[in-house]
């Protein structure tokens, strides 16, 4: 391996070689607890200690005394055995006989995204159990599997989102070997396997890196989750590096095919050149020939800048290949369940604003939130549809409702069967939530295993959180430390065979399949967006090759679509009794008529 993490601990022969950065210590030593033995690193320039200690192998638990102090974890452990508070373990990355040399990744043309949580995809709940559900993934027309946050958590269980060693995959997981080997095995299969990041704080138990360095953070800018990562001030340098590396990382290490980054808009950065910028940049610097690497940030601003090249003219961009257009859900959302909390208040629903929202790729362009209360967003027409994300559920839409209710708890299967049919056969990148392509009956929770104190603090915040829901509130609202909730959260791979849920996965795969197969969808360069009243929309795609296809959505009601053209062949509707529906109307020459949610794919050329 040509590259090498610049910090933490390598394995060489006869020993190892330890770097940490901590500026501000006097001395630092490495701790092997399990001979008591103590080494003293040697200072570096710019605030780092390193140096070898021989006879230290693979698999040898370490930790570091900063100034005589307690025993902590690496910051950049690869792995910790006991848990995020016990020290960390010497990994060799070079040892694992990857198969995949001629993977190339997956281009972003050609991405749908699978988005999971290992701890709940499977009844295990290990990166090797999800090894044995690839072939089904597979065989629905995903091209990438997305695995929520992998970095060690406190406890058993988590969402992912209060990792403190971003380094080290998550024990309770499989560890290091156990990632490793899913992402051979995803490639030797034909998917692309990305990861899901936390680069804008860390979680607040196990977070020891304030005793290696106070400038980790800093109280010049504020977030959700209190001070800043320090990314912009004196001392950033080291801190920008970090998290570089990370991403390079898991690029060298592990094979991975790209990284969502969590909520970009909470790294505040001040600086010239923002640090996901320069992140994008050092990625690039260093991927092979045909290599594709994709970056997809999520990001409420609705920005554009974050998807345009470094050269774009007039404004250079971040050169990031997506982002995460939330706008297309909500339209959706309040179209089929009329929820005005919250944010849904910002969306009407309609087939108008739908509309725009396909051709613009996202609504807001630059009027004025009324939930935000300042104006958000700016036109990103010109930006090729692939780079946006869209969705009809994700981890944040399902799981942080109080009771986890999917969308098809919450409208009818006709509804569920056309909505899923626009994500599918839209012209941005879709992206389907584990169980989604099946209308799984299990909720996904929010769940967490803290210690007793922080415990108490997040289940009584949960319930505080809901409180003034008129639907739920109180003790009613489910307790994330329970491990219940976490087991109610697994799917149930054997529903997907039976009833309706076979309909359902029936629809999916379909649609899957004329995504790939139509030249016109595969093309997605013509395509024209229009509302037909308030519930309807039409798609109408032209290819170069003179393919086309067309595509009618009802979200509800009675609706006449009028065909201009004659000679189209009705090539699926999603009311097909295969799908769960009541049967295929018949086809007027020019006209088509709907009764209700539905929707019809037509083609000719």
């Amino acid at each position: 391996m040509a590259w090498k993490l610049p910090i933490g601990a390598q394995s060489e022969a006869e020993g190892t070689h330890f770097r940490v950065w901590a500026p501000r210590a006097d001395r630092v030593e490495v701790l092997l607890p399990d001979s008591g033995a103590m080494h003293s690193l040697t200072s570096e320039e710019g605030g780092y200690f390193a140096g070898y200690v021989a006879g230290v192998g693979v698999g040898t638990h370490y930790a570091y005394c900063i100034n005589g102090g307690a025993a902590r974890p690496d910051p950049a452990s690869r792995s910790q055995p006991e848990g995020v508070h016990g020290p960390s373990a010497v990994v060799d990355p070079t040892t694992f006989a990857w198969s995949d040399s001629a993977w190339r990744g997956v281009a972003l043309e050609d991405l749908v995204i699978y988005e999971l949580h290992v701890g709940t995809a499977t009844p295990a709940g290990t990166f090797d159990a999800l090894i044995e559900r690839l072939d089904s993934i597979k065989a629905l027309g995903v091209t990438a599997i997305e695995l929520m946050p992998v970095a060690d958590f406190p406890g058993e269980r988590n969402w992912g989102y209060d990792g403190v060693n971003l380094y080290a995959p998550a024990r309770t997981y499989g560890g290091a070997e156990g990632l490793r080997r899913l992402v051979d095995a995803a490639h030797a299969k034909g998917l692309a396997v990305l990861l899901d990041v936390v680069y804008n704080h860390f979680g607040p138990d196990g977070n020891y890196l304030r005793e290696f360095s106070l400038d980790y953070f800093t109280d010049r800018h504020t977030t959700p989750w209190g001070d800043a990562i320090n990314v912009d001030g004196p001392e950033a340098r080291p801190v920008r590096d970090f998290f570089i590396n990370n991403a390079l990382y898991w690029l060298h290490e592990y094979h991975v095919d790209g990284l969502r980054l969590d909520a970009v808009h909470a790294i505040i950065d001040d600086s010239a050149t923002h640090v996901i910028a320069e992140l994008a940049a050092a990625v690039r610097a260093q991927l092979p020939a045909e290599r594709h690497f994709l970056l997809i940030a999520e990001h409420e601003a609705n920005d554009p800048a974050l998807v345009r090249g470094v050269d774009a003219k007039p404004q250079a961009g971040w050169g990031l290949d997506g982002v995460w257009a939330d706008d297309f859900h909500h339209q959706v959302r309040v179209a089929l369940t009329g929820e005005q909390e919250g944010y849904y208040g910002d969306y009407s629903g309609s087939a108008q604003d739908l509309a725009a929202t396909i051709r613009q790729n996202w609504f807001f362009q630059g009027q004025r939130s009324p939930h935000l209360g300042h104006t958000r967003g700016a036109p990103a027409s010109d930006v090729a549809p692939a780079h946006f994300v869209y969705c009809i559920q994700n981890h944040d839409q399902v799981g942080n409702r109080a009771f986890g209710e999917r969308l098809h708890h919450t409208v009818t299967l006709e509804a569920y069967r056309a909505a899923s049919t626009l994500l599918l056969l839209a012209p941005q990148t879709p992206l389907l939530w584990m169980g989604q392509e099946w209308a799984a009956a299990t909720p996904f929770l929010f769940f967490t295993d803290h210690n007793p104190e922080l415990g108490k603090l997040v289940t009584e915040g949960r319930r505080r959180e809901f409180a003034s829901f008129t639907a739920f509130s109180g003790a009613t609202v489910p307790d994330p430390q329970d491990v219940q909730t976490f087991l109610r959260s697994k799917l149930q791979w054997e529903e997907r065979e039976h009833g309706a849920h076979a309909g359902i996965l029936a629809l999916y795969r379909d649609l899957l399949a004329l995504r790939r197969s139509h030249v016109a969808l595969r093309e997605r360069t013509s395509v024209s967006v229009k509302p037909v009243d308030d519930r309807t929309i039409t798609l109408h795609y032209r290819s170069t090759q003179g393919a086309e296809l067309f595509l009618a959505v009802s979200l509800g009601g009675v609706a006449e679509v009028e065909l201009e053209e004659k000679d189209w062949q009705l090539h699926l509707d999603s009311e097909a009794v295969s799908y769960g529906g009541h049967g295929v109307p018949s086809l007027e020459e020019q006209r088509m008529r709907f009764t209700g949610a539905r929707a019809v794919v037509l083609v000719r050329g």
